[in-house]
């Protein structure tokens, strides 16, 4: 049956016949039936304006992500993708051409052809395979890191204090040993006067900062701060064929740790929107972005949190950014954030329980008026179908549109594990970021100090001593320096301050057992 014959059908096709570049994402549904002479297209220069991917569990959100991944490298433009469960690889490597892919592509009247994308393989901190991803703690800032720490609002305060002083002090926060010895010092009877203009730091949140560190450091995200700093803007190259390199962020070591992932995503947009210029709307985007298990990036969120994702969303399509959410329902992702998103690919939704019923509903307030009973359609969706609307070539939204997508030419499944390690031990990025540096920074500069004004302190107090006591009674011979110290006045001052994470090294390092420098 052709679609001419179905006035609604008409209608809706015609509401996606664009003329410029476009993605096609399938065709048209309507009544049961597909129809390849209707495709669903979402215009190339609409896809900075950012877009969700939603929909339950199994219903193939991520072969969409895959689907549209692969287009917008074929056109140029470069991708990041974050691969949660380890499947998104294979987007490096041709597909496979079997009967249900042919039965797909003859359905939707797609030219299905295996082929390959331009990929480089990322890991945070060099966990799991992939080229190292890390962030130094004073670029990652006090409102990221209160949120992977979980502070609440008067602690997250706290830390931006901490941040502000170390960074008036020339004390460079590069790793969590540098943010644990600063926060150290503050609380110390040396450092307490340092912050007193200013509000100063209360023991009991720097213990509770502290502890946090500590129990962060003990999940192994240790390895996720450090240098060499990872550059962001390594994720806007092109191949020397002109097709954008996908950039895929393999996460599976570490989908344990859902907030650090999915702050971290953060981090990559916000560095992004801090160092690009402002170039309006483009033909294509400079970079789209997928932003996957979405809605952990909301959860217990600060308001300062939210707000500057919202900031970012709202201002970064003016810098050739686009973002697509990627979660289960449009309720995982806050109104203000979700009021940016134009473009909408809504997989099934299913309706067993009364929250189910209840999101389904609210789903659907969320979609332009249809000829279609959404709520039914909704719920009747197979998988690899969804139903959509974008914006148009003039910013409107479309129609909205039941479609049974295409199938992604790349294998859809992970690439070997020995053919992913040659890749990124092949990248020219390898080099440059496998292997961690632990420079001078506000850990050691601290230390150093501390242990310089303990040294000058027992010398003025032997000094002091000497003075007062020219007859007093010689030593024995044989007593070794570490009970001279011990019997000393100084140190009895500083084992009260022990208690500190501070206080421990520099005990160790009177009794020359101070940690090797990481």
């Amino acid at each position: 049956m052709s679609v001419s014959e179905q006035s609604p059908a008409t209608e809706i096709a015609a509401g996606y016949a664009f003329t410029g570049a476009a993605l096609d994402l399938g065709a048209l549904l309507w009544d049961g039936t597909c129809h390849p002479d209707a495709p669903i297209r979402v215009p190339l220069p609409m896809l900075n304006r950012h877009g969700l991917v939603a929909g339950a569990t199994g219903t193939g959100k991520t072969k969409t992500l895959q689907l549209i991944a692969e287009q917008l490298s074929a056109n140029g433009v470069p991708v990041f993708l974050a691969d949660i469960k380890g499947d998104v690889s294979g987007i490096a490597a041709p597909g496979t051409e079997g009967e249900k892919v042919r039965e797909r592509a003859a359905q939707v009247g797609q030219a299905w052809a295996a082929r390959g994308f331009p990929c480089e393989f990322y890991g945070l901190g060099g966990i799991g395979p992939g080229v190292p991803v890390r962030a130094t703690v004073t670029g990652f800032g006090p409102v990221l890191l209160s949120k992977v720490l979980q502070l609440n609002q008067t602690q997250e305060q706290s830390l931006g204090l901490i941040f502000h002083y170390a960074d008036s002090k020339g004390l460079e926060l590069v790793d969590l040993k540098d943010l644990r010895a600063v926060v150290a010092f503050l609380v110390s009877d040396t450092g307490k006067p340092e912050l007193k203009g200013i509000g100063g730091l209360s023991t009991v949140t720097a213990g509770v900062i502290l502890r946090s560190i500590t129990a962060f450091e003990q999940q192994g995200a240790g390895g996720f701060f450090g240098e060499p700093e990872f550059d962001t803007a390594e994720f806007l190259r092109t191949a020397e064929d002109g097709r954008g390199v996908v950039s895929v962020l393999e996460l599976p070591a570490v989908q344990d740790k859902p907030q650090l992932f999915s702050t971290f995503l953060m981090w990559m947009l916000a560095d992004l929107f801090n160092d690009l210029p402002e170039v309006g709307d483009l033909e294509k985007p400079k970079l789209v972005f997928f932003f996957d298990e979405a809605h952990l990036l909301f959860n217990g969120a600060s308001k300062a949190f939210l707000e500057s994702i919202t900031q970012t969303v709202r201002l970064i399509r003016s810098k050739g950014i686009g973002i697509f959410f990627v979660t289960q329902t449009p309720k995982d992702v806050p109104g203000d954030v979700l009021a940016q998103l134009g473009n909408r690919v809504q997989h099934a939704l299913r309706a067993f329980t009364p929250d189910d019923a209840k999101a389904l509903k609210a789903t659907v307030r969320t979609f332009p008026k249809s000829p279609y009973d959404l709520e039914e359609v909704l719920t009747g969706l197979g998988t690899g179908e969804a139903v959509v609307t974008v914006l148009s070539e003039t910013g409107a939204p479309t129609p909205v549109a039941a479609t049974r997508l295409r199938a992604p030419e790349s294998l859809m499944g992970p690439i070997e594990a020995g053919a992913l390690e040659a890749a990124v031990k092949g990248s020219p990025l390898y080099g440059r970021y496998a292997e961690a540096v632990d420079r001078e920074s506000a850990y050691e500069k601290l230390t150093a100090e501390q242990q310089a004004a303990e040294a000058a302190a027992v010398r003025a107090a032997r000094e002091a001593e000497e003075a007062r006591t020219p007859e007093r009674a010689p030593r024995k011979e044989d007593e070794s320096l570490a009970e001279q110290v011990v019997g000393s006045g100084v140190f009895t001052s500083l084992a009260r301050s022990i208690g500190t994470q501070l206080g421990r090294e520099i005990s160790r390092s009177i009794f020359g057992t101070a940690r090797r420098k990481r």
